[in-house]
């Protein structure tokens, strides 16, 4: 019998954490090896047991959820377990994802989402050499490891909110930022833009040059310059030029 996924539960509130048991255990992949109702107990455990996949509140007596990833990172003492963080406050987002947290489940939260998030976490599951079974076994319960990404959360006036990749006009990026388009407006994500390409469906979104890839769902034309090199039209009016190697394939491809 393969190997399951060591999943660990750090949740202050019975309820919750009772929940999330009880779904953990109808997922054939996930095997349950601790409980912990606080930051400190949930620093230890994770130390000791090295799961593969933690559930963590935020906001844990002793230390946050937060304090604890920093202090696996900050003294290289984790396992690159994959955290998915269960609050019921949207303000910690950002700095849940700058802890490259596998995702955010905003309380109250659906089983439908808890398994969603479940199967995205165990796309990247990364694991110490002495625990590669685990490895084997997170790749062959995420089928869908190429899967197109589906939303990104991004931030504005103040509010992070869930962006569906499908409503994305265009990217792009500058070295650390990526400006995502979206109905008139603009969000600045602190990732590069390499993050999304290879998680964006290729038969929507186009890569027109290293720093810029286009929603084809939102070309209006695509027009030749005196180079012969495109030059893509948006729907806001925003024009982007296609390198030669993308605009002699647009050619060819065209009918």
């Amino acid at each position: 019998m393969s190997t399951r996924i060591t999943t660990l539960i750090a949740e202050d509130e019975p309820l919750a954490s009772e929940a999330l048991a009880e779904w953990v255990a109808q997922l054939p992949h996930l095997e349950l090896v601790s409980s912990c109702a606080d930051g400190l107990s949930a620093l230890a455990e994770i130390r000791r047991l090295q799961p593969a996949l933690i559930f963590m509140d935020i906001n844990m007596p002793g230390m946050t959820g937060l304090q604890v990833l920093r202090t696996l990172a900050e003294n290289q003492d984790g396992n690159q377990a994959r955290v998915i963080f269960t609050t019921a406050y949207d303000e910690h987002a950002l700095a849940a994802f700058e802890l490259h947290a596998a995702d955010y489940l905003l309380k109250p939260f659906t089983q439908e989402r808890f398994n969603e998030a479940v199967e995205h976490a165990l796309r990247s599951v990364v694991s110490s050499d002495s625990n590669s079974s685990t490895v084997e076994a997170a790749a062959a319960a995420a089928a869908e490891d190429n899967s197109p990404l589906t939303r990104i959360l991004v931030r504005d006036q103040g509010k992070i909110f869930p962006l569906q990749v499908d409503a994305i006009e265009y990217l792009r990026s500058d070295i650390k930022y990526t400006a995502v388009a979206s109905a008139g407006k603009q969000y600045l994500v602190r990732l590069p833009i390499t993050s999304f390409e290879q998680r964006l469906d290729p038969q929507r979104f186009l890569k027109l040059q290293r720093s810029c890839i286009v929603n084809l769902d939102f070309v209006v034309s695509m027009t030749p310059d005196e180079n012969s090199q495109l030059i893509v039209q948006m729907q806001d009016g925003s024009r982007f030029t296609a390198n030669r190697d993308v605009s002699k394939k647009l050619r060819e491809q065209s009918i």
